[in-house]
């Protein structure tokens, strides 16, 4: 039996600002990527040639953001995905000088948004939120091209809010945000990588980071853009926290991370980086036998996803808390307020958890429960449904 080979089919990805919006859409990329190759492998491997080049993919995000790195290290069957910058102004609901001058970076990010996509001539516009995706969905929505968004946090950003009315599906991470967006809007989960299937890839990360394997490993990080405050507590706690686990620190990007390793005395456990390639990430955090991070639902999904215990520590008064109350309810995580968190109390609480087995697996178990599964393969059925 033979694939017959057909029309292929692309798709605008959009999203930026922090990694958090980009994730989920590589996830569903890759799935629809791999769908055509598992298939022929089924049917007759030597077909598999004729169905994996049926996606094209082009992602439009900022020019800043850490989404342009990330978008560039993605290849999936030796086919990768071409990155465009365009202007992008952001929506504030406080008084700003900065509203006036966005207000045109906005209204120009629609012209430039309409001429890029008359140009690509795409069947979907796919977006998980951030405010360069405004202007583009409305361009979108303007020359008819079907619109799909995706809400990760259990909160709606209004980004997600403005391009809402103009989506012909809307899919969301939580149960509770459907009375958000009505009737288009479908309970999915969050779009996430597998978690590999052989243990022995995290023994080879590991190694790649040139990590004992017979010592704890902590994962400490702020997320994509990183958090200065995270930082600052794990440099006034390393020395401590170095005794019980080798600790691999994610800074972010722009962190002043060099000049900080000059300036202090670090033990040889410890390892920081303003940012590491996707997959080694989320191979870090499958290896580790505790997280530290902030509570972006890209990290919060991969935690999920990866069964890891974890200490959470969300950015206040934002989304993020209503995120992490979610796993805090479920039992499936720790979670600290900044607010009354010292280098004493963080330095303690890691430890204290290092040091009991049986209450990360309890966390382990607990955070294996707490997303719905299968996100990415639904939302990829959904969007070939529609093209």
């Amino acid at each position: 039996m033979s694939l017959k080979k057909s029309r292929c089919k692309k798709i605008i990805l959009s999203g930026g600002g922090t990694g958090g919006s980009v994730t989920p859409l590589l996830a569903v990329a890759r799935e629809l990527l791999t769908e055509g190759l598992n298939l022929a492998e089924g049917l007759n491997k030597s077909n598999h040639d004729s169905e994996k080049n049926n996606w094209d993919f082009v992602f439009v995000g900022t020019k800043k953001g850490p989404e342009k790195k990330l978008v560039e290290e993605f290849t999936c069957l030796g086919q990768k995905i071409k990155f465009i910058a365009i202007p992008a102004g952001k929506f504030r609901r406080y008084f700003s000088w900065q509203n006036f001058i966005d207000i045109f970076r906005i209204f120009h990010g629609f012209f430039v948004s309409l001429r890029l996509l008359k140009k690509e001539k795409p069947d979907l516009f796919f977006s998980a939120g951030g405010f360069v995706s405004v202007p583009l969905a409305w361009a979108a929505y303007f020359l008819r091209i079907p619109i799909i968004i995706h809400q990760q946090d259990v909160r709606a950003g209004l980004a997600n809010r403005l391009m809402a009315p103009l989506a012909r599906l809307i899919t969301v991470t939580f149960e509770k945000s459907l009375q958000d967006y009505g009737a288009r809007a479908v309970w999915t989960g969050n779009p996430s990588r597998e978690a590999p299937k052989d243990p022995s890839v995290f023994l080879g990360i590991k190694r790649k980071f040139n990590l004992n394997p017979n010592k704890l490993l902590l994962v400490i990080t702020g997320g994509g853009t990183g958090s200065r405050f995270i930082n600052n507590l794990t440099y006034e706690s390393i020395h401590k926290l170095s005794e019980v686990a080798q600790v691999v620190h994610l800074t972010g990007l722009r962190k002043d991370l060099e000049d900080t390793k000059k300036l202090l005395d670090l033990p040889a456990d410890y390892q920081a980086f303003e940012f590491i390639a996707n997959e080694d990430a989320f191979l870090l955090l499958g290896a580790a036998d505790l997280v530290v991070s902030r509570c972006g639902l890209a990290t919060l999904t991969e935690l999920c996803e990866l069964k890891k215990p974890a200490i959470l520590i969300p950015m206040p008064d934002s989304h993020q808390e209503e995120n992490a109350a979610v796993f805090e309810n479920a039992e499936a995580a720790v979670v600290l307020n900044q607010a009354d968190l010292n280098a004493e109390n963080f330095t303690q609480t890691i430890i204290n958890l290092l040091q009991t087995e049986n209450q990360r697996q309890k966390l382990s178990n607990n955070i294996a429960r707490l997303m719905k599964k299968e996100a990415t393969t639904v939302i990829a059925s959904f969007i070939k449904e529609i093209i």
